[in-house]
């Protein structure tokens, strides 16, 4: 017998989409029971933010068809066989090759995509008309094992500290698990080993003004009890969770936008699927103005400058790229320090 499915109207700037959804009762977060219908109807509650946070991206997809606790799949390459108005925006990834990602223009587009069993979007720094210069900044706030979300949070206060000093103006969210993201909208003037170096800049100063509770040792075995603030979510083709991003835990959590005067009372298990469509019919998208100002990454660039001048030089990249000019070497701090065999 064919799959059951239901049909739904998903208003939108280009008019109503008609989006299937199939098996909409098959259980995807099993602490309450929420179904691929719920993920796909939460998605459209929040359609505007989640377009604004999305918005001619290039976006990987983080596919569970089985729920949350089903296998992932990462899927970069939009599916060729697709509605016409499903766009897509071509990438060239660290390796040279490319290829062409979905690209959100509407809600309707990101229903369509939840019905695959998307729960994660993961959109690129940049944009369709320009991908190769970022137009935003990702400070990744990553408590290690010993810390929590409390730790983060305390963090997240010293990061606004230093934006403000910077002139620039961020905007935070829950990352749907346990840490803290904060963007900032910049000039789309820099590629990505520029942004991440400026990045890898601001992450060194928190980490100089919070001793012993923040790192940026790329290596776990050298992080200890402390918050890692990740520059490496800055190079070509790392992403994180949008906002208003589904996450596959049991419960579903979002990722959710926070004022800046909530961030030290939040807490990351209040925002979900569930409690997400009531807050954003209350407070509207909080991340309504992020578009409207772009900051320089100057004044970072010779933060950067200046750690070099003081010898801290390059710190290490993914391993899935190639080596890059004056990166330390790329192998585990333990490992380099063992004796040769014989």
């Amino acid at each position: 017998m064919p799959s059951p499915y239901v049909e739904i109207e998903v208003d939108g700037p280009f008019g109503p989409r008609t989006v299937k959804v199939t098996n909409p009762d098959k259980v995807y977060f099993a602490a309450r029971g929420e179904t691929k219908f719920d993920l796909v109807s939460y998605y459209v509650t929040v359609g505007d933010g989640v377009v604004r946070a999305l918005f001619e991206r290039p976006c990987t997809l983080k596919r569970h068809p089985d729920g949350a606790e089903g296998e992932a799949i990462y899927q970069k390459r939009v599916p060729e066989k697709r509605p016409e108005w499903v766009q897509s925006a071509r990438v060239t990834f660290p390796s040279g090759r490319h290829a062409d990602e979905l690209c959100v223009t509407e809600p309707a587009a990101v229903a369509w995509a939840a019905n695959l069993g998307t729960i994660d979007f993961h959109p690129w720094p940049s944009r369709r008309d320009d991908t190769e210069h970022p137009d935003e900044l990702r400070i990744d706030l990553d408590p290690q094992p010993g810390t929590d979300f409390t730790d983060a949070r305390d963090v997240a206060a010293e990061v606004q500290a230093l934006l403000g000093e910077l002139g620039y103006r961020g905007w935070p969210k829950t990352s749907g698990n346990r840490g803290l993201h904060i963007y900032v909208r910049i000039e789309p003037r820099w590629g990505f080993t520029q942004v991440r170096r400026a990045a890898l800049a601001f992450a060194r100063e928190v980490e100089r003004r919070m001793p012993g509770r923040v790192t940026t040792a790329w290596w776990k075995e050298e992080r200890g009890e402390k918050v890692f603030v990740d520059y490496n979510q800055n190079a070509r083709d790392r992403t994180i969770a949008s906002a208003y991003s589904v996450r596959a835990k049991p419960w579903a959590p979002v990722s959710a936008p926070l004022r800046w005067e909530e961030v030290a009372e939040a807490e990351p298990r209040d925002f979900t699927i569930a409690t997400m469509p009531a807050r954003f019919a209350a407070l509207g998208d909080l991340h309504a103005g992020i578009d409207e100002t772009h900051a320089s990454l100057e004044p970072l660039l010779e933060m950067a400058e200046r750690d070099d001048a003081a010898g801290l030089g390059e710190a290490p990249y993914p391993p899935n790229f190639p080596k890059m000019t004056g990166e330390p070497m790329r192998v585990q701090p333990s490992r380099a320090r063992r004796p040769p065999p014989g």
